[in-house]
């Protein structure tokens, strides 16, 4: 094959393309163009073991220098696309140079939720997104230091998890009336702000986001909508991201929450595909579109895009996963609960280990598991398959979870 293909970005979604190109035997021009100075790296371990300093930056890559130089992969970083031109079929470069592509993959990510708020310039204020975001938060992370994060999403409790074992003092600020409220039931949040508070974390839910942040050149107080005043000399902001679809939808493409792709990922041009958090996708599992913020979705639509590109199409359809750790926990959800009408809880939360079914009807469709990894991994099946279970028969934790699984499938 002659053919060129850029990769416009460079996170998992565009590491995972390149890699997924070469081992499905394209043999073509592949570039792979990102705004960082890194090559492709998982950003999972940024809030969890890289904050704590447990990792160094070699860990993260997906692969290293020797795979795309070994695998004839030009890499440029530090290069941002401005625009394309699907007519010309060309990029053209914050450089200002331009390449000519036949095929173009849109792994353009997601970007951070910025948050208005007075002071929000001020040194030691911080949202946490890339590698380099993480070494600035390191400048004030020490033990001592009075840490505030605002959103209790995974990304806050994440951070306020390290934090809390490495000594600092914590306020996790959230206006929603429960953590983790958009993904997690109640009895899982409560489950939670207990650990959390046992950690000596200060959670506080229904907040009024109307606060300001205060300090000279650097913060060192934060000043809720009520005039109450809390010490801050660092603060971490996580209130969610957005898919970066700046460039597709000036280049006239469909998007809508997200750039909109078919099974495929081929989006509204033929010549262009999208992979990642910038996608809308649909998945014939659950019946409706969705878009994912998550590894597993990132690295199972670049494959399934390398596929199509290499003229092997295979249709991407699969239960989304997700996971987070905080403390000694892993929480790993599967499925999509937002329908659910029934929570069924299998295993006691003060053992820290049980696990929670979202079920509509009788019907499984999604479940966290809280340090059960035997109930996550089947659930996958389960879910997928749309299987019914009694609600009585998986609370019973008398009955072997494999045995249930077992015959819900047959």
């Amino acid at each position: 094959m002659s053919e060129t293909i850029v990769i416009a970005g460079a996170g998992h979604a565009a590491g995972q393309a390149a890699v997924s190109l070469r081992q499905g035997g394209f043999s073509g021009r592949v570039v792979l163009i990102g705004d960082e100075p890194y090559l492709p790296y998982q950003r999972p371990p940024l809030s969890k073991k890289f904050l704590a300093g447990e990792v160094k930056i070699d860990r993260l890559l997906i692969r290293h220098d020797k795979f795309y130089s070994d695998h004839d992969i030009e890499v440029r970083l530090s290069t941002r696309i401005d625009e394309f031109d699907r007519n010309q079929q060309t990029v053209r470069l914050d450089t200002g140079k331009q390449l000519e592509y036949d095929r173009l993959i849109l792994a353009t990510g997601s970007r951070v939720r910025k948050i208005d708020m007075p002071g929000i310039d001020l040194d030691g204020v911080h949202y946490l997104r890339t590698i380099d975001d993480v070494v600035r938060i390191h400048e004030g992370f020490q033990p001592g230091n009075n840490l505030i994060i605002i959103g209790a999403g995974y990304i806050g409790l994440e951070v306020a998890a390290v934090a809390a074992t490495r000594g600092l003092n914590v306020t996790v600020l959230e206006m929603a009336d429960r953590v983790m409220m958009r993904v997690v039931a109640p009895e899982v949040s409560a489950f939670f702000e207990k650990v959390h508070r046992e950690a000596g974390v200060d959670i506080r839910c229904g907040r009024d986001p109307n606060s300001a942040l205060l300090g000279d050149s650097h913060v060192r107080t934060l000043r809720s909508a009520d005039g109450e005043e809390l010490p801050a000399d660092i603060v971490v902001i996580g209130i969610g991201i957005v898919p970066t679809t700046d460039i597709a939808a000036a280049a006239g493409l469909e998007c809508d929450d997200g750039i909109v792709v078919d099974e495929f990922c081929r989006t509204s041009d033929p010549h262009i595909l999208a992979i990642g958090d910038c996608t809308n996708h649909p998945n014939s599992l659950l019946s409706r579109r969705l878009r994912l913020e998550s590894v597993h979705n990132a690295q199972e639509q670049a494959k399934a895009a390398a596929a199509m590109l290499c003229g092997h199409p295979k249709p991407y359809a699969q239960i989304p996963w997700f996971w987070s750790d905080q403390y000694d926990l892993k929480l790993q959800i599967v499925g999509i609960s937002g329908t659910h009408d029934q929570v069924v809880l299998r295993g006691n939360p003060d053992s820290r280990s049980f696990a929670a079914f979202y079920m509509q009807g009788d019907q499984l469709i999604a479940v966290d598991a809280i340090n059960r990894p035997r109930e996550f991994m089947l659930s996958k099946k389960l879910i997928a398959q749309g299987a019914r279970v009694e609600p009585e028969i998986l609370a019973d934790s008398s009955i072997e979870f494999k045995d249930l699984a077992t015959a819900a499938l047959t």
